[in-house]
């Protein structure tokens, strides 16, 4: 573990601080329509004195964790689509692997100024990204068939259709290297990219979109936190405070879910992430440490 800021403080009040401030960001993470690890790295990384490989294994078990607890819900609802998962999952579970060595394997101010990148560009994607709540999209392409994707719309769900089917399978699979990739070097869970992805560019329904997602981020984030556990990353006073912080934020994020204006919490994730990045890019470049 890294000591730097505060150092006066004693270890057991960084503890419980850590657990206090998931609590938060599991809050936030739900208001704001955004998953726990794109927060939960960054604004550990900013403000507190951990090494970033223990912040980036924690992250991601965060991100496992809040998946495996959500999924059985979704498929039974049959909101989750496991054909549509399984091949996103194997290759961004493969890149991912990847990412999480190259992560191991750079300098920390690299990996702040890396990370300041990345927020750069997550914040500008929540800006300017639109939903398309059901994408038009008539048929499925040949690849679409040929995996056999898509499937009917439950009537709650299906604002006026009866199906859904996907367009761009193969780009849209391609793009799961690049997303599994960077969730592996980051330790995000990568909900913030897999819902554009599936619904943007393949044209899958928001809410199956989703849900889809949970699946895929289940799995790649166990494949890539391996590579960070073998690492021995894994630090039991980071994980624990932050698992348990995480999931009771998120419980008391949908019970606030319909009292506060979900624009407002938005804003506020960006105005945090924005900060975030700013802190990432002095850490890189050396003025603060």
């Amino acid at each position: 573990m890294e000591a730097v800021g505060l150092l006066a403080n004693p270890w057991w009040v960084w503890i419980a601080l850590l657990f206090v401030a998931t609590i938060a960001i599991g809050i936030v993470a739900i208001l704001g329509g955004v998953g726990g690890g794109v927060l939960f790295v960054p604004l550990v990384s900013s403000f507190f004195p951990f090494h970033q490989e223990y912040i980036r294994c924690a992250g991601l078990l965060i991100a496992l964790a809040g998946s495996l607890s959500a999924s059985p819900i979704l498929i039974k609802r049959n909101l989750a689509d496991l054909r549509l998962s399984i091949p996103a999952s194997l290759i961004a579970s493969t890149a991912s692997i990847f990412g999480a060595r190259l992560g191991i394997s750079l300098q920390a101010n690299v990996m702040q100024l890396a990370m300041a990148f990345l927020m750069t560009g997550i914040v500008i994607l929540l800006i300017t990204a639109k939903k398309s709540e059901f994408p038009d999209v008539p048929t499925n392409d040949a690849a679409g068939n040929f995996l056999r994707l898509g499937g009917p719309l439950l009537p709650s769900e299906a604002g006026g259709k009866s199906e859904w089917f996907v367009r761009n399978t193969i780009p849209g699979f391609l793009l799961f290297a690049i997303v599994g990739f960077l969730a592996g070097m980051f330790g995000l869970g990568a909900g913030w990219a897999n819902v554009p992805v599936f619904n943007l560019v393949m044209g899958v329904p928001i809410k199956i979109a989703v849900a889809t997602s949970n699946l895929v981020i289940a799995m790649s984030s166990t494949t890539s936190a391996w590579v960070y556990i073998n690492r021995g990353a894994l630090l039991p006073l980071v994980v624990v405070p932050s698992v348990l912080g995480m999931m009771i934020g998120t419980k008391l994020g949908a019970i606030f879910l319909g009292r506060i204006r979900t624009s407002t919490v938005r804003t506020f994730v960006i105005a945090l992430l924005g900060i975030s990045t700013l802190i990432s890019f002095s850490k890189g470049f050396g003025i603060i440490r």
